[in-house]
């Protein structure tokens, strides 16, 4: 008698590649955001593959640097669950004020599920990236609607963590959260992705003078 085949399961996503996946998606993120709202010179941009689309990634090297550093430490907080929201900040160079917040909630997937119900089946990594694919998509369609920045910024990325994070006093300090007077500021919800650990929702909040 023939042996029967069965169907392969597909694996999960571990917590280790769920957190590459995330930071990852928050480095291409951050090109996007800095190369659409004109941090940097567009010169200071190459163009590369990434998720099935072309994206934009910083040939500067001392941004590539810090960038890198700051994922890195983003990395280890999110393998020990200790990252709850990153926000890219976009202040004016002149007046310090703060412009616009991209903000990216971090929440944890539900690992068990409910007693009794059968486990969720695993998220194939090619939904995940048509996810991450839309979000990178929106921020660019985004310039449509937001004030245009006419003059020079700067940007500052902020971690908010949990008190049992360790937390590098080296690269990380208590700061300003750059938050934009409440009147003067309008938000937009962007897309959501989610991994079997990992679930990011963005929006950005903007200055707005009406």
């Amino acid at each position: 008698m023939a042996p029967t085949k069965q169907a392969p399961t597909r694996q999960a996503i571990t917590l280790k590649g769920s957190t590459e996946l995330v930071t990852e998606f928050f480095k291409y993120a951050a090109n996007t955001i800095l190369f659409q709202r004109g941090v940097y010179p567009a010169d200071d941009f190459h163009m590369v593959k990434k998720y099935g689309q072309t994206v934009l990634v910083t040939q500067d090297l001392a941004l590539e640097n810090y960038l890198d550093r700051i994922l890195k430490q983003v990395n280890q907080w999110l393998l020990t669950g200790s990252v709850t929201q990153l926000v890219l900040a976009i202040i004016s160079k002149d007046s310090r004020v703060p412009l616009e917040r991209w903000v990216f909630d971090i929440n944890l997937v539900q690992q068990q599920p409910p007693e009794g119900s059968q486990p969720a089946p695993a998220k194939p990594e090619s939904e995940i990236q048509a996810e991450i694919r839309a979000i990178l998509k929106q921020i660019v369609s985004t310039v449509t609607f937001l004030p245009v920045i006419d003059e020079p910024t700067v940007f500052n990325i902020l971690a908010y963590t949990s008190e049992s994070a360790d937390i590098p006093a080296n690269e990380w300090v208590d700061t300003d959260p750059l938050a934009i007077e409440a009147s003067k500021s309008q938000q937009v919800k962007l897309r959501s992705f989610s991994t079997d650990v990992h679930r990011i929702e963005a929006m950005v909040a903007y200055r707005y003078e009406g």
